[in-house]
C-alpha cells in the first residue's frame, strides 16, 4: 500500500474525537482501511488490557510480597528446627559420652577385679630387654591345687589296692574262705595279737571284695571331681582369653589420640575402641546424621615412610574403598563412607556389627556343630555368588575366620564378610578363559590359600572365583574340626619353606569329631588340589549339600532332595 499521511495535530473536529481532514500535498497517497470508531475501539482495548496488566502486576507484587512473607516464616521456623536438631544432636552427644565414659570406667573396674581372680601380665626382665609375662589369678592356682590334691588322692589309693592285692585270699580248693562262725573268732584273734592292720595278713574274701569296692567308688568319685575341674577350667580360659582380650584393648585405647570422644568429619562421635591392628583402629562410633551406630576404621600412616610408600598404601585404600562401596548385600558388611583428616590418616566408615569374628568364635569353642558350620557355609557361598554375579565379577582372595563377623556373636545367627584389602576385580581386560594373572603373589593368608597361589615361574600364577572355594572348605574343615587342614602347627613362614600348600594334595579326616559323609565330600569338593577339578562358585551354590530341605535317606545315608531345587539354580 502507499504511505501514510500525517495528520494536522493543530486540527481537531470539535464535535468529538474524529481528526479533522487536512490538506495533502499533491503527491502524498492515502490508503487506509481504519476509520475513526475502529481507532477509538483500539484505545480503549488497549487501555483495558493496560488496566488488566497492571492489575495482574499488583497481584503477582501481592503473591511475591506473601510469598517473600511466608519464606521469611519458613526460613525462621526452619532456623528453629535446626537450632532444635542442634541441641537434640548436642544432647545426644552429652548422653552418648556420658554413657561411653560410664561404660569405660565399668570395664576398667571389671578388669581390675579380673585381674587378681584371672590373672594379669606382668614386665620381666631379661639381661637388657623386658618382656610380658602372664601370671595366673588365684581361681586357677585353685583349680591346680585341687588337681594335685586329686592325684594325690588317686596315688594313695593305687597304693592301698596295691596292698590289698597282697592280702587277697587265696582263691585255691585248699584254702577256701572261712565259715562264717569262723569269722568272729579270726577278728578277735587279729585283736589280741594286734594285727588288724597288718599289711601281710590275709584278708577273708568278702573283706577284700568290700574294700576293693570302697577303693573303685573313690576312684570313680575322684574322675567325677577331675572332670569337673577340667570343665571348669575350659570355662575359665575361655573368659581369661576375653579378659586378655580386654586388657589389650583398654592399653590400645589408653594409649590413642582418638580415646577422648571426638567427632570426625562433623558427624562421627567415637565412643570406645573395639581394635587394633597394624595401622589402623577401629571405633564404635554413632552417626549424628543418620542417628545410627557405624564402625570408623582410621588408617594412620606412618609418618617415617617415604611419601611413594605413602601414596601407594592410600591408593590401595581408596581401591578397597571403590570396589566395597559398591556392594549391597546382607551377607557382605556396607561401607558406608570415606574421608580424610589430614595427609597421614583417613577413614572408612563401616557398617557395625555387635558380636565377634568366627576366628575369635573357633578360639573359644574349638569347634561347632555341623549344622551350624553348614548354616554358616551356606550364607558365605550365598555373599560369594553375589560377588560373581555383579558386573565386574570380584575375588575376595582373604576368606579366613578373622574377615567373617558373626552378628550376634553366636555359630547359629547371621554372618557378614569384610575386608577387601585383597580382592581382586575380574573386568574384561585381565580376566580370560583361563583365569586372571595374580599379580601380589605372596599377600593373603596362606593357610587358606590354594595350591595355584604358590606356584612360581616366569609367568604369574592364574587364579579364578575358585581361590575363594579353597577357601571355603578350609574354613568349613576349621569350624567342624577345630583345626586347618593344612599346616595347622606351621607359621606362615614355615608353609612357604616347606611348600606344605603345593603339597597338599589330598585332605585327611580325623575320625573325632564325627562329621557325616555328606560333609566329607563337599569339603574334598573344595578342597581338589588342581583347580580343574575343583568347583567354581557358581557349581558350589548348587551343590546338593547346600540347598535346603534335604532329608536322609534311611538305606543309603545320602542325601535327597524333597522338592526339585535344582532348577531353581540352574
Amino acid at each position: 500500500r502507499g504511505r501514510k499521511r500525517k495528520p494536522d495535530t493543530q486540527s481537531e473536529n470539535s464535535q468529538g474525537n474524529f481528526p479533522q481532514a487536512v490538506s495533502v500535498a499533491p503527491d502524498t497517497i492515502i490508503d487506509t482501511d481504519l476509520t475513526g470508531l475502529k481507532l477509538a475501539a483500539l484505545e480503549m482495548n488497549k487501555n483495558l488490557d493496560l488496566e488488566k496488566k497492571e492489575g495482574r502486576i499488583d497481584d503477582l507484587l501481592r503473591a511475591n510480597c506473601d510469598l517473600r512473607r511466608q519464606i521469611d516464616e519458613q526460613q525462621k521456623l526452619l532456623e528453629k528446627y535446626k537450632e532444635r536438631l542442634n541441641k537434640c544432636i548436642t544432647m545426644s552427644k552429652k548422653l552418648l559420652i556420658e554413657k561411653s565414659t560410664q561404660e569405660k570406667q565399668a570395664c576398667r573396674e571389671k578388669s581390675m577385679q579380673d585381674r587378681l581372680r584371672l590373672g594379669h601380665f606382668t614386665t620381666v626382665r631379661h639381661g637388657a630387654s623386658f618382656t610380658e609375662q602372664w601370671t595366673d589369678g588365684f581361681a586357677f592356682q585353685n583349680l591346680v591345687k585341687q588337681q594335685e590334691w586329686i592325684n594325690q588322692q588317686r596315688e594313695d589309693i593305687e597304693k592301698q589296692r596295691k596292698l590289698l592285692a597282697k592280702r587277697k585270699p587265696p582263691s585255691s580248693s585248699n584254702s577256701q574262705a572261712p565259715t562264717t562262725n569262723s569269722e568272729p573268732k579270726q577278728r578277735k584273734t587279729k585283736a589280741v595279737n594286734g594285727a588288724e592292720n597288718d599289711p601281710f595278713l590275709k584278708l577273708t574274701l568278702a573283706e577284700y571284695h568290700e574294700q576293693e569296692e570302697i577303693y573303685k567308688l573313690r576312684l570313680g568319685h575322684l574322675k567325677k571331681e577331675e572332670a569337673e575341674i577340667q570343665v571348669e577350667l575350659e570355662r575359665l580360659e575361655r573368659v581369661r582369653n576375653l579378659h586378655i582380650r580386654e586388657l589389650k584393648r583398654i592399653n590400645n585405647e589408653d594409649s590413642s589420640q582418638f580415646k577422648d570422644h571426638p567427632t570426625l568429619n562433623e558427624r562421627y562421635l567415637l565412643l570406645h575402641l573395639l581394635g587394633r591392628g597394624g595401622f589402623s583402629e577401629v571405633y564404635k562410633a554413632f552417626d549424628l546424621i543418620e542417628q545410627r551406630y557405624a564402625a570408623v576404621k582410621i588408617h594412620q600412616l606412618n609418618k617415617n615412610w617415604r611419601e611413594e610408600k605413602k601414596e601407594n598404601y592410600h591408593k590401595h585404600a581408596c581401591r578397597e574403598y571403590r570396589i566395597h562401596k559398591q556392594l549391597d548385600h546382607p551377607r557382605i558388611v556396607r561401607l558406608y563412607d570415606y574421608f580424610s583428616l589430614d595427609t597421614d590418616t583417613f577413614c572408612t566408615v563401616l557398617e557395625y556389627c555387635e558380636g565377634n569374628d568366627l576366628d575369635f568364635y573357633l578360639k573359644q569353642h574349638k569347634l561347632m556343630s555341623e549344622k551350624e558350620a553348614r548354616s554358616i557355609v551356606m550364607q558365605i557361598v550365598n555373599a560369594l555368588r553375589y560377588l560373581n554375579e555383579i558386573k565386574p565379577p570380584i575375588i575376595h582372595y582373604d576368606l579366613k575366620p578373622g574377615n567373617i563377623l558373626l552378628v550376634d556373636g553366636t555359630a547359629c545367627g547371621e554372618i557378614k564378610i569384610t575386608d577387601f584389602g585383597l580382592s581382586k576385580i575380574m573386568d574384561d581386560d585381565s580376566y580370560g578363559a583361563d583365569g586372571m594373572d595374580l599379580t601380589s603373589q605372596g599377600a593373603g593368608t596362606y593357610w587358606y590359600l590354594p595350591p595355584e597361589c604358590f606356584v612360581v615361574g616366569k609367568e604369574p600364577p592364574k587364579i579364578s572365583n575358585k581361590v575363594d572355594v579353597w577357601s571355603v572348605g578350609v574354613i568349613f574343615f576349621q569350624c567342624l574340626y577345630g583345626r586347618k587342614p593344612f599346616g595347622h602347627n606351621q607359621s606362615q613362614q614355615d608353609i612357604l619353606q616347606e611348600n606344605t600348600i603345593l603339597n597338599a594334595t589330598e585332605v585327611q579326616f580325623p575320625v573325632k569329631p564325627v562329621a557325616s559323609n555328606e560333609a566329607k565330600a563337599f569339603i574334598r569338593r573344595c578342597l581338589a588340589y588342581r583347580k580343574e577339578d575343583r568347583f567354581d562358585v557358581h557349581q558350589l551354590g548348587r551343590d546338593s549339600y547346600l540347598l535346603p530341605h534335604m532329608r536322609r535317606s534311611n538305606s543309603s545315608g545320602n542325601l535327597q532332595m524333597v522338592l526339585g531345587f535344582n532348577e531353581l539354580y540352574n
